[in-house]
């Protein structure tokens, strides 16, 4: 089994719904994202996917959310968006985008430097 990660960032606001606390208030994170993929099979020259390729993936996925409002844009108009709803609906995207040999094994989204989440579809 092979493993690739891949890192990128963004900026975005979210306001956490049917929470008590602070996060209930609009708020904004400066949001890092990894996510790792896996597969077998590696291509004929000996890859299983192009880093290039990936990190195009992944940038074309933040890029949807970059210095938007999270609750204004789908799925997140209608799922609470938070850092675990994050993850999974950046790990659905990329999987979209993948070759067939080639899975999400794991995406973890951090909206701190302490704080993350990680999406592990299965």
């Amino acid at each position: 089994m092979y493993r690739l990660e891949v890192e990128s960032h963004f900026a975005a606001a979210h306001q956490l719904q049917y929470y008590k606390g602070k996060c209930e208030k609009l708020h904004g994170h400066n949001w890092r994202v990894r996510i790792t993929v896996e597969g077998e099979e590696l291509d004929k020259i000996g890859l299983l996917v192009d880093f290039g390729d990936l990190k195009k993936m992944i940038n074309e996925t933040t890029e949807k959310l970059d210095h938007g409002f999270l609750n204004e844009l789908p799925p997140f108009n209608e799922i609470n968006p938070t850092s675990e709803n994050l993850a999974r609906f950046i790990a659905e995207d990329i999987e979209k985008k993948l070759p067939g040999h080639v899975s999400v094994a794991a995406v973890t989204v951090w909206e701190s430097e302490k704080c993350s989440a990680t999406y592990l579809p299965r």
